[in-house]
């Protein structure tokens, strides 16, 4: 695997955490249920472009592994 597809590859590890990461907040975290609409809708549009970041990015890397 090249560098910059390496890169790419641990940029996608990093993300999922962070998604994993919220995903866990919003379904466990007590403060979430403290939060105002507002805030609850813009952590809902963040997990929803990261996700499709993610796949995104999943595809890249399918992509690298078709064409190396």
């Amino acid at each position: 695997m090249k560098p910059h597809q390496l890169r790419v590859v641990i940029e996608k590890a990093e993300l999922d955490l962070k998604i994993a990461a919220l995903i866990e907040f919003v379904h466990n975290s007590p403060i979430y249920k403290t939060l105002p609409a507002a805030e609850v809708q813009r952590l809902a549009a963040q997990e929803e472009l990261m996700e499709h970041y993610s796949e995104i990015l999943g595809k890249r890397i399918a992509a690298f592994e078709v064409t190396a």
